[in-house]
This record gives C-alpha cells, sequence and structure tokens, in this order.
C-alpha cells in the first residue's frame, strides 16, 4: 500500500506548521491580505489544515459544496487563487516537500478552482 503524502510530510503536526508560515506569507502579501481583514486566524488555520492534510490523503475531507459555500461571498479571483496556490506551493517546498509532490498538492487544490472562485467566472 502506498503512504500518503499526508503519513510522508509529518501528519497534522507538520502540517500546521506548513499552514501557519503560508499564512504569515499571505497575510503579507497585498492581493491575499485583505482576504483575511477582520478574519479568526485561529479557526481558519485549523480549517485550512484540515483542508490541506486531505488533499495530502489524510483524514480529514471536504467536499465541493462545503468549499463553494465557505469561499461564496469572498469574491475570490483566478488572480488571487492563482497567488494563494504559488505563496503555497513556495511554502511546502521550503518545508521540504519534494517538487513532484508540491505539483501533486497544488494540483489538487487547482483542480477545485471552479468552486472556489467567484469572480470572473
Amino acid at each position: 500500500m502506498a503512504r500518503s503524502l499526508f503519513d510522508k510530510y509529518g501528519g497534522f503536526a507538520n502540517i500546521s506548521k506548513v499552514v501557519m508560515a503560508f499564512y504569515d506569507k499571505a497575510l503579507d502579501s497585498d492581493i491575499l491580505g485583505p482576504y483575511f481583514e477582520d478574519i479568526d486566524m485561529r479557526l481558519l488555520i485549523d480549517h485550512q489544515t484540515k483542508f490541506i492534510a486531505s488533499v495530502m490523503g489524510g483524514p480529514a475531507s471536504f467536499s465541493n459544496d462545503a468549499l463553494r459555500q465557505v469561499h461564496a461571498d469572498l469574491e475570490i479571483d483566478r488572480a488571487s487563487f492563482d497567488e494563494m496556490s504559488r505563496v503555497l506551493g513556495e511554502t511546502l517546498a521550503e518545508f521540504g516537500l519534494k517538487a513532484e509532490d508540491v505539483s501533486l498538492v497544488i494540483g489538487e487544490i487547482q483542480a477545485r478552482a471552479s468552486v472556489i472562485i467567484t469572480v470572473g467566472v
């Protein structure tokens, strides 16, 4: 049985560190930062950790309907979505994920673009 990326890269303990580092960068971004004003970052980090874990083969799961509902009012456009993907990919690489594994994770997120992007669709 193949080992999941979730297990390969340390499970929730390591993924939560990745997500915290990602949000440090996202909050500093002129493109992404405004999305997180007035947001409970502790709660968001918890949810994002579970989401990233799920796309890495971990135990959590998020339906497309749930993702659509959570992002519906955020007015996310393609440029913002792509910036988020870029920053996340950069952060994953900084935490030692192999390039092919970063591509797999980002590919899983890109596959959900149609349920997350709400502007210009």
